[in-house]
């Protein structure tokens, strides 16, 4: 049997190793609420990705574009070789007419709209643009520009600096669908940072699933707040539901006015609950197919340790919590009787020795317990009680 220092010094190490390795969080096995039947993870649950590290960008100026976080894809840098990430729209694979001046993307009257060569899916988008510094017009004829998701839903982009629209066409509105909910806009000619957090509508079977929703800040304020989508959106039309496709290029709308565009990048969200996603609440069918790679996951590790160890005891135990398996039930269970047996016959110095090694072990079969993952009968599990009420070491 080993020691409870040898324990929490593996502990200590895997947990470092995996976290490195970003396969699993740190924390303590039989510590937080167990799994149920719509979420695969216990609280503060140990076998847990952690977050994958991202060096934050700054912010923009209205002098200067800030830099992108560490895992953005970079669209437009101001320079001329991120220019080639984007094409004309009006003929498949040629070059977009649209210029580069000071460090931004210009549209050119005319030439129509321009898209990226690469398809993009649901995505937290960072764009600026600016209208035209001397205005010209009024309404839709002012700085008129938009940014298509995927080429078929509009975030508008207008010049309503002292110049009222329709509501649902001002800029930033999710196109004749929902406005803005505040007009944040700079003046004509300084960039308006604009930053879209974007889900696509899920369908199944004909089915909405999830409605899709966008989600817009302009100038750091907050103008659509995780607005529900009613399908594509477009000019003098109701929008009609129905799916999107899984990616699309971007495209930024030529309306015959020179608005231009700088610094854009976007970052690709993780799938939801309901295309494959682990986080949130999950189908019964998905949440137990997670919970059985969980314990298969952890089963393996045991599989690496010394069998005879407290360590690859209590792992194999831990993963009783995501499956029941009727083999390592067994395992544990002569275990554990055979943990407890050893116990008994020691003198009170050789216990007390062992005092933090059995509160451990105790601790794990309390949670199996407390969870009816395994009987209150389980073992030798009333002789463990009583030896740890003994000791006063139940708390």
């Amino acid at each position: 049997m080993i020691s409870l220092s040898y324990w929490l010094r593996f502990c200590a190490v895997a947990s470092l190793a995996c976290s490195v390795l970003g396969f699993a969080s740190t924390g303590s096995p039989f510590y937080g609420d167990a799994p149920d039947r719509h979420h695969p993870w216990a609280v503060h649950d140990q076998n847990r990705p952690q977050p994958a590290v991202v060096t934050p960008g700054t912010f923009s100026s209205a002098e200067q574009p800030g830099k992108p976080p560490s895992d953005a894809v970079v669209l437009f840098d101001g320079t001329q070789d991120s220019l080639a990430n984007w094409l004309s729209d009006k003929k498949e694979g040629e070059p977009t007419k649209w210029v580069i001046r000071d460090g931004a993307m210009e549209c050119v009257p005319k030439s129509g709209y321009v898209r990226t060569r690469q398809a993009i899916g649901d995505c937290q988008l960072h764009i600026e643009w600016a209208a035209p510094v001397k205005p010209q017009g009024d309404s839709q004829g002012r700085g008129n520009s938009g940014i298509f998701l995927m080429g078929i839903l509009e975030v508008q982009v207008l010049d309503n600096y002292n110049n009222p629209t329709y509501a649902d066409g001002f800029a930033c509105s999710v196109y004749s669908v929902n406005p803005p909910m505040v007009n944040a806009l700079r003046p004509p000619g300084e960039f308006q940072v604009v930053d879209i957090v974007f889900r696509r509508p899920l369908y199944r079977e004909g089915q909405a699933v999830d409605p899709g929703y966008v989600t817009v800040f302009c100038n750091g304020v907050l103008v659509q707040d995780h607005t529900a989508l009613e399908g594509q959106n477009g000019h003098m039309k109701r929008s009609v539901p129905g799916p999107f496709p899984d990616k699309a290029p971007l495209k930024l709308q030529d309306h015959g006015n020179p608005v231009r565009y700088r610094n854009i990048w976007y970052r690709e969200l993780p799938p939801r609950a309901a295309e494959g996603g682990t986080d949130g609440l999950l189908s019964e069918e998905a949440t137990m197919a997670k919970r059985r790679e969980i314990a298969a996951s952890i089963r393996a590790d045991a599989a690496k340790m010394d069998a005879k160890t407290t360590a690859a005891m209590l792992r194999l135990a831990e993963s009783l919590v995501y499956e029941q398996d009727a083999v390592t039930l067994e395992q544990v269970k002569v275990w554990q009787t055979q943990f407890v047996a050893g116990l008994t016959p020691l003198a009170p110095a050789e216990l007390k020795a062992k005092e933090a090694e059995v509160k451990s072990v105790f601790r794990a079969f309390r949670f199996l317990v407390k969870f009816k993952i395994i009987p209150a009968d389980f073992g030798a599990q009333e002789a463990f009680d009583n030896l740890v009420k003994i000791q006063g070491w139940e708390k």
